[in-house]
C-alpha cells in the first residue's frame, strides 16, 4: 500500500514540474522589455530661397584660402571698377563745367541737363546756373573710391561672400534700408529696431548703392574731406588714409578701421592684378 502511494506522489510532482511554466505569470521585475533607442526627429532645414537670379560662386565650398580670396576678388573686382570708371565721367562734366563758369563761358542745354542728373543722384540742390560754388561742392561727392577699400569692406562685412546676406541678397556691403519690405530681417534684430538689410537684384547695383551711401551720406563727411584734401594736394587717393573717415560704418569704430587697415596691408598681391 505504501509502495502504490509513493508511486502516485511521484507521478503528481512529476506532472506538477511539467506543466508549472505554462500555469504560472512570471514576476513583473523578471518580463524582458526591449528599448528602442529613439532620436528627436529634427524637422528639414528649410533653405532660405535668394532673392535674386544671380549665379553666385559657392565661396564656402572653398577650403585653400589663396583661391578663396582670389575668387572672392575676380567676382567683386570688375563691378567696383566698373563704378570708378562711371564716376570719373561724371567727374570729368563737372571739372569740364567748372572750368567754364570759371572763365564765364555759358553752359549749354545738354550740359545742364547732364549735370543736373548728377546733382540729383548725389543729393545735391542744383540752381539754375550751376555756380562755381555749387560745382566745388559737387566734386567733393562725385568721387572714386579706391579699389583697395571697396573691395577689403566687401570682404570683411561678407564674410568673404559666405553671409546670408551675401548670398540671399546680394549685399555684400552690410547696407541697411527702413522701409518694410526693403531687404532682410536679421535673425537677431531687436523688436524696438525697423531697419533691414537691402537686398538687390545685380551685383552692380549692390556696388553702385554702396558707392552712393559713402559719397553722400553726412555720416562720410570726414571721408570725402579727406579725399578732397588729397585732391587738392595732387596726391594719389590712399586707401589706408582714406579708411579713417569710416568710423561710423561700424559699432567697432577703431578697431574696425584697423582691421580694415590691415586687410589691406595683407592682400596687396590680389589688388595688382588686372
Amino acid at each position: 500500500m505504501r509502495t502504490v502511494l509513493l508511486r502516485l506522489v511521484f507521478i503528481l510532482v512529476s506532472a506538477w514540474g511539467l506543466l508549472y511554466p505554462f500555469l504560472s505569470t512570471p514576476p513583473e521585475h523578471e518580463t524582458e522589455i526591449t528599448e528602442v533607442d529613439e532620436k528627436p526627429v529634427q524637422p528639414p532645414k528649410v533653405e532660405e530661397k535668394p532673392l535674386h537670379n544671380v549665379k553666385l560662386p559657392d565661396f564656402g565650398e572653398i577650403q585653400d584660402v589663396a583661391l578663396k580670396k582670389k575668387a572672392f576678388f575676380d567676382f567683386i573686382k570688375p563691378h567696383v571698377i566698373a563704378e570708378n570708371k562711371k564716376i570719373l565721367e561724371e567727374r570729368a562734366t563737372l571739372e569740364i563745367a567748372l572750368m567754364m563758369v570759371q572763365f564765364e563761358e555759358p553752359l549749354t542745354k545738354a550740359q545742364k541737363k547732364k549735370i543736373a542728373k548728377i546733382f540729383e543722384k548725389y543729393k545735391l540742390v542744383a540752381d539754375s546756373n550751376f555756380s562755381q560754388e555749387r560745382l566745388q561742392a559737387a566734386l567733393k561727392r562725385v568721387d572714386v573710391i579706391p579699389r583697395e577699400l571697396a573691395l577689403m569692406q566687401a570682404a570683411n562685412e561678407s564674410a568673404w561672400g559666405t553671409s546670408r546676406f551675401a548670398r540671399i541678397g546680394l549685399n555684400f556691403f552690410g547696407q541697411w534700408c527702413y522701409k518694410k519690405g526693403c531687404g532682410m530681417v536679421p535673425q537677431h534684430r531687436d523688436d524696438e529696431a525697423a531697419h533691414e538689410v537691402a537686398a538687390f537684384k545685380s551685383v552692380q547695383e549692390a556696388v553702385g548703392s554702396y558707392f552712393r551711401n559713402i559719397n553722400t551720406n553726412r555720416a562720410y563727411r570726414e571721408l570725402r574731406e579727406l579725399r578732397a584734401q588729397m585732391r587738392a594736394e595732387k596726391r594719389t587717393i590712399d586707401a589706408t588714409e582714406l579708411a579713417r573717415g569710416l568710423h561710423s560704418y561700424s559699432e567697432r569704430g577703431s578697431d574696425y578701421i584697423d582691421e580694415l587697415s590691415d586687410m589691406i596691408r595683407h592682400n596687396q598681391v590680389y589688388f595688382d592684378e588686372k
